[in-house]
This record gives C-alpha cells, sequence and structure tokens, in this order.
C-alpha cells in the first residue's frame, strides 16, 4: 500500500446491515425493482450515504444466487481473486442489472498487517478505473480492523443463504380485480404477493414466510383482527397495511414502507407531513427525491400529478402543492432511492 495511505488511513469501524432499495410504479409507468441486500456500515453510518444521489445496492443482494454471494464475500475477504483489474472489487452497482457498463462504485481492498484498507474510490464503466476523472476524492481510505472485518464478513458466510428473495406480502380485500393488479405489481418489482379473504386455513409455518399484510378498505374490524390474531399465533412477526384507497401505485408504495425495517437513522427519507399547501420532507442525506400525488376522481379514475422531482441536501424542506389539482381525497408519495413515504393530505 503506498505510504501517503498507510499514513492518513485511521481506523474506521466497519459492520453490515440490511438494506433496501424500495421497489414501485413510476408515474411515467415505468417499475423499480425491489432489492434486499447487505450494506457496509462505516462508522456507524451506511457507506452508500456518503455517495450522493446513488441509486446503487451492494452486491450482497438477497436474489444473488449462493455460489456468486460466497464469492463476493470471500473476495471482499481477499480469500479469492479480485474481479477487476487493479485489485478493484464492486462495492455498490446498478440495482436493476449487473452489467459494469451501468456503471459501479468500485474501491481497491488491500491488507495492510492485519489490518484491511479500502482506497481509491471510483465511479466505473470499464475494465480499468480512471482516478483522475471518476475517482471518489473524498472517500476513503478506511482501514479497519482485521478481527472486526472478518467477522462481519464472515458471518454472511455462516448464515444461510438461499438466493431467493425473502419478502412476501398477503393480501386481504373484498375488490379482487384491484388486488390482483396489485399482485401482478408487486411480482414485478420482486415482491411475492398471494390473496386470500382471511388467514385462517393458513398454516403457521407459511405465516411466518410473509413480512406484511394489506388489508383493503372494505375490510371490517373484525375480520382484521382475526387475521393479526393468526399471525400472533403463529408467532409471525408482520407489518399491517391499511389501503388507503384501491390506486396501486400507492399501495405498492405503502407496502415498501412497511417492509421497511431499518432504523431512522440509516434511511434517506425519514419524514413527510403535508399541511397548508405545503409538504414538508426530510432527509438525512444528500439524495433525489421525487414527490407525486394520487387522487380518485368522481368516475373512480386514478389522477396522478409529479409534484417536485429534484437532489435535496440534508435537512428539512418545504415544496409547494398546487392544491387546484389536489382536490377531494388525495395522497402524497415521496421516494428515495431506499425510502417511500405516504402521506394522506386533509381535506
Amino acid at each position: 500500500m503506498p505510504a501517503e495511505y498507510a499514513e492518513s488511513a485511521e481506523y474506521a469501524t466497519f459492520g453490515l446491515a440490511p438494506a433496501m432499495r424500495a421497489g414501485g410504479v413510476l408515474a411515467n409507468g415505468h417499475y423499480q425493482v425491489h432489492r434486499d441486500f447487505v450494506d457496509f456500515i462505516v462508522d456507524g453510518r451506511p457507506l452508500l450515504f456518503r455517495l450522493s444521489d446513488l441509486d446503487a445496492v451492494s452486491p450482497l443482494a438477497s436474489d444473488v444466487p449462493p455460489a456468486i454471494f460466497t464469492a463476493h464475500v470471500r473476495g471482499l475477504l481477499l480469500e479469492a481473486d479480485a474481479p477487476l483489474a487493479g485489485g478493484r472489487h464492486v462495492i455498490y452497482g446498478c440495482p436493476e442489472c449487473e452489467d459494469l457498463a451501468c456503471g459501479a462504485v468500485t474501491a481497491v481492498v488491500e491488507r495492510d498487517g492485519e489490518d484491511y484498507v479500502w482506497r481509491d474510490f471510483a465511479w466505473q464503466t470499464r475494465a480499468e478505473a480512471d482516478l483522475a476523472l471518476n475517482g471518489y476524492h473524498g472517500i476513503g481510505p478506511f482501514r479497519f480492523q482485521g478481527a472486526e472485518y472478518r467477522d462481519a464478513l464472515r458471518s454472511l458466510l455462516a448464515a444461510p443463504h438461499d438466493g431467493t428473495v425473502s419478502r412476501r406480502v398477503l393480501l386481504i380485500g373484498a375488490r379482487v380485480a384491484v388486488l390482483a393488479r396489485l399482485a401482478a405489481a408487486l411480482r414485478t418489482i420482486g415482491i411475492g404477493a398471494e390473496i386470500t379473504r382471511d388467514a385462517g386455513g393458513v398454516t403457521p409455518d407459511e405465516l411466518r414466510t410473509y413480512g406484511a399484510v394489506a388489508f383493503g378498505r372494505a375490510v371490517d374490524e373484525e375480520a382484521r383482527a382475526a387475521v393479526r390474531h393468526s399471525f400472533e399465533r403463529a408467532g409471525a412477526d408482520v407489518a399491517y397495511v391499511d389501503g388507503l384507497a384501491p390506486i396501486v401505485p400507492l399501495l405498492v408504495a405503502q407496502i415498501e414502507n412497511a417492509l421497511d425495517r431499518s432504523p431512522p437513522e440509516r434511511r434517506r427519507l425519514v419524514r413527510l407531513v403535508a399541511a397548508d399547501g405545503e409538504a414538508g420532507v426530510e432527509v438525512t442525506s444528500t439524495c433525489r427525491v421525487r414527490l407525486t400525488a394520487y387522487r380518485l376522481d368522481r368516475f373512480s379514475r386514478t389522477r396522478t400529478h409529479e409534484i417536485f422531482d429534484g437532489t435535496l441536501p440534508a435537512g428539512r424542506h418545504r415544496i409547494a402543492l398546487d392544491t387546484k389539482t389536489l382536490k377531494g381525497e388525495s395522497f402524497l408519495v415521496a421516494r428515495s432511492s431506499g425510502s417511500v413515504l405516504v402521506e394522506a393530505l386533509a381535506r
């Protein structure tokens, strides 16, 4: 390792934490794939948050085949050759595919005695990284204590990884057509979804495979209580979603929000409120935020309005709402690459 890196790289803490790239049905009709992955926590903060407005996932994703997942882990442990020239490893890549041509954040990973060092971060689209043109000069180098680093990564090898997406949602409601469209949308973005009238006939083992239960507005409280009782009896830890309106993109956003169990300090988008003709948005790090409004008109047709799409720095922000287009029962969806929040507008 060059002497300047050895001298300048003080110890940083290293850890791992579950993270997700939120999927969704976007206002333009496109889909954004849901990805669950393991993020790198450096000095107590997701490393991804140091990379402004980057929509990416680590190579340690839940839907990666087991052999490839293991190869990525062993590569970061330097128990296998680096996949890229110059000892470089992919730290974050495209959430939609694994093609380097889409761009990836890479870094040199090497040993210095017992320590591991990540240095020379760069945005890379070709076999060779151009540090002068595409280097992240304000990030790293990071020096990690060997025992802490190895223990964290080897814990992933000890845990079973079957290559399947663990997120599943149970949909319960009276409007079968809406539920069918919602299930199709969820499956398209990578979330398993099944439809039922109640959970009484579902085995406890299957109930424990769900991460959320979504109720339609027509499901009464007695039926909801019976479903909750079935899940509690099975020892299943699920999030419950009360559908705000039969609007598929809105319901997808609600479900994505419910599936996010990460603590607020590890989210980029942490607050959404709407009042007095304004939306209040809070982000913990610089990121792209999209704000979309949905409503049903008097003929039960979905109306969609793009309110805002731009990059916001960390902090609280106010965004003006066009109240003329948000008549009646309207809802806001705020979306960043890793978080989704939903808020009903007061009538």
